[in-house]
């Protein structure tokens, strides 16, 4: 397991400056950020990202709350490059845990950025789901719960322990 340090940004100026330096490992973004950023056509935009971030890993967040649809973006923003991993939250908006789109992607062999993760056993449903030989970003939330005043380090612990068992 290692600690790799990612941009969570959309705008392009910022993409271009962070992308000549060496301690940013990669970018992630979601389509808030896109929207925020002014994209007017998601995949465009993305294309667009792509054009900037072409050796670095670029997480794209599909934005479908429903299994097929957030299958088909997810195929679709696969497609647009080898250095695209597809960003899937993991729980839809009615907070079912998304394991079983996590599952057929990962079978897929399609990189995976698991989103919005807060706790140990979200990070446990996850890896009980995914083979680790395929490429996977668990992106951990930790903030927020510092945010609500709850000290995050016992769950990073936690997190990691659980990930060196499974």
């Amino acid at each position: 397991m290692s600690t790799k340090i990612f941009c969570d940004i959309a705008d392009i100026k910022l993409i271009k400056k962070f992308n000549k330096k060496n301690i940013v490992k990669g970018f992630t973004t979601n389509p808030s950020l896109m929207r925020k950023a002014g994209a007017k056509d998601y995949k465009e935009y993305c294309k667009k990202i792509l054009k900037i971030c072409s050796k670095k890993p670029i997480s794209f967040e599909v934005f479908a709350d429903d299994y097929d649809n957030m299958l088909d973006q997810a195929y679709k923003l696969n497609s647009l490059g080898k250095n695209v991993f597809v960003k899937i939250p993991v729980c839809n908006s009615k907070g079912n845990f998304c394991g079983k789109i996590i599952n057929k992607l990962n079978k897929e062999k399609i990189k995976l950025n698991i989103t919005a993760v807060y706790n140990s056993k979200q990070t446990h449903n996850i890896l009980k789901k995914v083979n680790k030989k395929t490429k996977l970003i668990i992106s951990i939330f930790a903030g927020r719960a510092g945010d609500t005043g709850k000290d995050p380090i016992p769950e990073f612990e936690k997190k990691y322990k659980i990930s060196k068992k499974i």
